[in-house]
């Protein structure tokens, strides 16, 4: 089967960065499904990925950890799926991804597709959409107030995190959602996802929310540079609030946050699967919900750009456009052309 894959750690620009292989086609034992994948989209572990992790000597490694595709074959334990099914998912960091024509995945992290979208479309949603949950529900536990707050703050709105955090934290609570962008095309792109105002973060966040009129948030997501806007989210947020975070800062100094007694929550959208969890089950259960809120007109797909068929050039541009911290949305490969 088709892949692509890489062999040395490196920057995208080496000649070798990315490159189009032949691998054999995989057989799906257990719980897996084996699904032709029809598209599937870049994320920043893509890129990190790539960037700093040698694969085993004399191997090559496959990234990709979002797609869309058909059910082609099912393990004997498999129980939520058959042979035909339309299905979109995220899968996890410690298997081959999802830039190859046929790949395994463990059907409880499996949602079925949206039957309102397109493979692309689709493909856009599942890392970005279990990761967005997760903090908002699992970490930050919006649902149960910070007392006198009633807002969050959303980092990098514009993002692919970013961008259905919005929607979820817009269409599915009562908070006023105030999201960050610093660019006119992503800004207006925040807006029409659903935020209630928007600040541009390449500002002091603090004296942006004071200077519009908006309350200390209960709750901050911060997407991206974490590290950077430490300072201003321990002057923002609210006492007693709650801040979690997904990047990889370098360091990042908590005591700030004492006097407020603020509670900080990483959320990692690989833990369930990579750790085995109990309660793994619960994202392929929240992808089938995104589904159906997507199907209901109550969230749209974050897609933003389509690059091409899935090969080496195609990923390699967009690794690059990841790289370059300017993109929205998500980018989005479909199909493996002739």
């Amino acid at each position: 089967m088709r892949a692509i894959a890489y062999r040395t750690p490196g920057p995208i620009d080496a000649p070798d960065a990315l490159i189009d292989v032949e691998l054999p086609r995989p057989e799906a034992h257990g719980r897996d499904l084996l699904v032709e994948v029809r598209a599937v989209s870049v994320n920043p572990v893509d890129t990190k990925v790539r960037a700093s992790a040698r694969p085993p000597e004399g191997d090559v490694r496959v990234l990709g950890w979002d797609a869309a595709g058909t059910v082609v074959a099912v393990g004997p334990e498999v129980t939520r799926f058959a042979v035909g099914d339309a299905v979109y998912y995220a899968g996890t960091i410690t298997r081959p991804g999802t830039n190859a024509e046929f790949h395994l995945v463990d059907e409880r992290i499996v949602g079925h597709k949206p039957a309102s979208l397109g493979w692309a479309e689709a493909a856009a949603l599942p890392l970005t959409a279990i990761t967005a949950w997760e903090a908002l529900f699992d970490r930050l536990d919006v649902a149960r107030a910070v007392p006198g707050a009633s807002s969050i703050l959303i980092i990098g709105g514009a993002g692919g995190v970013g961008s259905i955090a919005v929607q979820l934290a817009r269409r599915l609570t009562d908070l006023t959602v105030i999201a960050t962008a610093s660019r006119p095309e992503t800004r207006a792109w925040v807006a029409e996802l659903g935020a209630h105002a928007v600040l541009d973060h390449s500002q002091p966040l603090a004296a942006a929310l004071e200077a519009a009129g908006l309350p200390a948030p209960g709750f901050v997501f911060a997407t991206t540079h974490s590290d950077v806007h430490r300072a201003e989210i321990a002057k923002a947020i609210a006492p007693q609030g709650r801040l979690a975070l997904i990047d990889d800062p370098a360091a990042f100094d908590v005591m700030p946050f004492k006097s407020k007694a603020v509670s900080i929550h990483w959320e990692m959208m690989f833990a369930r699967p990579m750790w085995a969890t109990a309660d793994v089950a619960r994202q392929g259960e929240l992808l089938d919900e995104v589904a159906r809120l997507v199907d209901a007109g109550t969230l749209r797909t974050t897609l933003a750009e389509t690059y091409g068929s899935i090969d080496a050039a195609n990923l390699i541009r967009a690794h690059r456009a990841i790289e370059s911290g300017t993109t929205r949305g998500k980018i989005v490969l479909e199909g493996f052309g002739g």
